[in-house]
């Protein structure tokens, strides 16, 4: 599941007309980097969530055969239903085994062949963190062994890109609401795995990182 139904607000005005995953970086939008990539993996099948000016992204993408997927889309309406929401809204598409989840604005050298969509017994989550950068003063997570965990001096982020079990979501409704909670007190009881990537990330999350990618990579 691709996320990109956000608002992007702190790239407005560019995303007042633009959806985030369709800015550009290197020639294409953000979200058609994450398309090469998951069908050089082997992917076949994507759900791309819809919501802030979600009818472009049907439009730019089509049905995802131009890369050898089949995409479909959970629209969300102009509200967008937050991670949380969103997945469960995309829950009877993503099917009953572990999913992987990128958030569709994320600019990143994972490579994507190197994911393993399998969870230890029991674990709901597999999150994708990298160090800590210079422009964030607190992390999100720090990790004991392979165990993510909450910690005040966190040295890590979450990359926005992460194996999901849907049973993370049981008893959820589709409404508005943020997977955090559920994500954090998984974590508390031991069932949510970390990987470190260590190569280039960022959020793109503000229009002066984006020109610097832009100024490296083209627009």
């Amino acid at each position: 599941m691709v996320l990109a139904a956000g608002f992007g607000n702190r790239l407005r005005p560019l995303t007042d007309h633009t959806p985030k995953p369709l800015v550009r970086i290197g020639g294409k939008p953000l979200v058609v980097h994450h398309l090469e990539k998951l069908s050089s993996a082997g992917f076949k099948e994507v759900v791309i969530n819809l919501g802030h000016l979600g009818s472009k992204i049907p439009e730019a993408l089509g049905d995802g055969s131009k890369w050898s997927l089949s995409i479909k889309y959970s629209d969300e309406g102009p509200e967008p239903l937050e991670t949380g929401g969103g997945m469960a809204k995309a829950l009877p598409l993503l099917g009953q085994d572990p999913f992987l989840l990128v958030n569709g604005d994320v600019w990143c050298d994972l490579d994507f062949s190197s994911i393993s969509q399998t969870l230890h017994e029991n674990s709901l989550a597999k999150l994708y963190l990298v160090p800590k950068p210079d422009w964030r003063t607190k992390g999100d997570f720090s990790l004991s062994g392979s165990l993510v965990i909450d910690s005040d001096t966190s040295e890590f982020l979450y990359s926005g890109i992460a194996i999901y079990h849907p049973k993370i979501l049981d008893g959820a409704k589709v409404e508005k609401f943020s997977i955090v909670p559920r994500l954090k007190k998984a974590i508390s009881e031991k069932l949510v795995q970390g990987v470190v990537h260590t190569g280039e990330w960022d959020d793109v999350g503000t229009p002066d990182r984006l020109g610097a990618l832009q100024q490296i990579y083209g627009a």
